[in-house]
């Protein structure tokens, strides 16, 4: 086995058991906007299809999809993870759902066989050229995909991840143009929405008074900054991802 998927694997089984990313958690307020766009494009686009969430965990999205008709599978490296979700589902009487522990590099599915591919701070796990190329291929012909992923060039968030190396794997990076780059190779169609800059100066005040109105107005500045100053938008920290038109690749 790949030492690389192996450090991974010991790392997200060891962060699910002991909750290490707890901390990061009072973080994620800011990213309310990216978060309802993920949230409402699966809503849109997977009832009644067969969906493969790539790289499952505490927050898996494979209940709120079979609970709206999809025929979900749902995969990830760590089989903590996988084990947490199958509780989960259990609890809330899901069934269905066919939770692997799978190398997301090298799907273990036919070609064709998924309508969508999701997943959520995932891609910049991987090798990102090989794992394009395996969604194109479990893709059909008319499928999507869509991803949430982080942005590595905004230099305060780069050194919140210095301070913090235990965090993360040595093998994770947010993810570059040049990674952006390859999403062309493997797909006709590709667009990318970027969020969240001055949202972070939400966080300290989301909880109070007027913190939700102040939160609202950040994310008003970050939707105008990206929309018309292009080179700022490689500072937002976090992407949205939707490709589709797959194209098979050797």
């Amino acid at each position: 086995m790949d030492t690389r998927y192996q450090d991974e694997a010991a790392f997200h089984n060891q962060a699910y058991a002991d909750n290490v990313r707890q901390v990061t958690k009072k973080y994620y307020v800011a990213t309310v906007a990216s978060s309802q766009h993920y949230r409402q494009y699966l809503e849109a686009n997977c009832r009644g299809k067969r969906v493969l969430e790539y790289g499952c965990g505490e927050n898996s999205y494979a209940i709120f999809m079979t609970k709206r008709d999809a025929t979900v599978s749902a995969i990830d490296i760590s089989d903590v993870a996988i084990k947490d979700c199958k509780e989960r589902a259990r609890k809330e009487g899901v069934d269905g759902i066919d939770f692997r522990v799978m190398n997301a590099e090298k799907l273990e599915y036919s070609d064709n066989t998924f309508d969508l591919v999701c997943g959520a701070a995932i891609i910049h796990h991987l090798e990102v050229d090989p794992a394009l190329r395996e969604i194109a291929r479990v893709l059909k012909p008319s499928g999507s995909a869509i991803f949430r992923e982080p942005l590595g060039y905004n230099p305060l968030f780069n050194l919140y991840r210095r301070l913090t190396p235990k965090l993360r794997t040595k093998d994770e990076h947010p993810l570059l143009m040049q990674d952006l780059a390859l999403l062309n190779r493997h797909f006709e169609k590709v667009e990318i929405t970027y969020y969240h800059l001055f949202t972070l100066l939400a966080v300290p005040v989301a909880k109070l008074p007027g913190g939700g109105a102040f939160l609202k107005a950040m994310n008003a500045c970050d939707r105008w900054l990206f929309r018309y100053v292009a080179p700022m938008r490689r500072y937002a920290w976090t992407i949205i991802i939707e490709i589709s038109q797959p194209k098979r690749t050797a």
